[in-house]
């Protein structure tokens, strides 16, 4: 995707992408969907190449992929939805008939979001994929919000707090890098969210809080979502964020059903993939 088809998500419609070789299946996943989700935009493909090239007409929310497509493995569509597709982070579900035995034998890609077993049936899937991008009934989360802004941090949290969101916040990149790295070394598992400003006062930026997150200390996109503030809409500025590790970003000023959306979002994805490590753990 080009820096100039760089565009946010319309959290009120969202776009979900089917990328699956069979018409049949397309075409009752999206009867399905729509019912569960009548505002969305469907986009049906039935290859890895036409996926390809739908993404560069505009972002999507969530991406469904059968595992055998006609030109390409769906592994394969997903790693490349990672690599050259600068926006958001994108839940990526693989729909197959072996999952468990995926499970089992730990043959799971990072590059993947969720595996959903084929054999629920497609109502399922339908449902399953409303509660990835319509996740405003999830309750509570905890965020660790970056801001030296007394006047913004007070707006923004009580935006967060009054949907049930408990709210940490600190004033520098030093000090919440200093609270990770307690948690990450003493085993105890982080905040839900990061929510952080771009430009901030103290030495290091929001884009160095990325940087010493994902690598020093080495917290994935899934095990702690960031979200990013930036009061900077060039694409191509925007596009090295997330590439940095930013889950999501959110311009400035803060328009609050945005934010909460995205929050929202954030919140669920994590706690599905958390629990889905616990899981395999056991």
């Amino acid at each position: 995707m080009s820096a100039g088809s760089f565009r946010h998500i319309d959290t009120s419609k969202p776009r979900i992408m089917v990328v699956d070789g069979s018409k049949l299946a397309r075409k009752m996943i999206e009867q399905l969907l729509r019912a569960e989700l009548p505002e969305m935009e469907f986009i049906g493909c039935e290859s890895g190449e036409q996926a390809k090239q739908a993404l560069l007409v505009g972002q999507v929310n969530l991406v469904t992929t059968a595992l055998a497509l006609p030109d390409m493995d769906g592994l394969d569509l997903a790693r490349y939805i990672r690599e050259y597709t600068p926006q958001a982070y994108i839940p990526i579900i693989v729909v197959s008939g072996n999952v468990q035995e995926r499970l089992e034998s730990r043959d799971l890609s990072t590059d993947v979001t969720d595996y959903f077993d084929k054999s629920l049936g497609f109502g399922a899937l339908a449902t399953f994929i409303r509660g990835y991008v319509k996740p405003e009934d999830e309750p509570g989360g905890e965020v660790l919000y970056i801001e030296d802004s007394r006047v913004v941090a007070v707006a923004t949290r009580r935006m967060m707090e009054k949907h049930g969101l408990k709210v940490t916040h600190v004033v520098s990149v030093e000090e919440a890098l200093e609270r990770l790295k307690i948690f990450h070394d003493d085993g105890t598992p982080p905040p839900d969210i990061l929510l952080s400003d771009v430009y901030l006062k103290g030495e290091l930026t929001g884009s160095d809080l990325l940087v010493h997150v994902r690598k020093a200390i080495g917290y994935d996109k899934t095990e702690l979502p960031i979200i990013m503030m930036t009061g900077d809409s060039d694409p191509a500025n925007q596009s090295g964020l997330l590439r940095a590790g930013a889950n999501d970003l959110v311009e400035k000023p803060i328009e609050e059903n945005l934010l909460i959306a995205k929050l929202l979002f954030q919140l669920r994805t994590g706690r599905v993939l958390r629990a889905k490590r616990e899981a395999m753990r056991g």
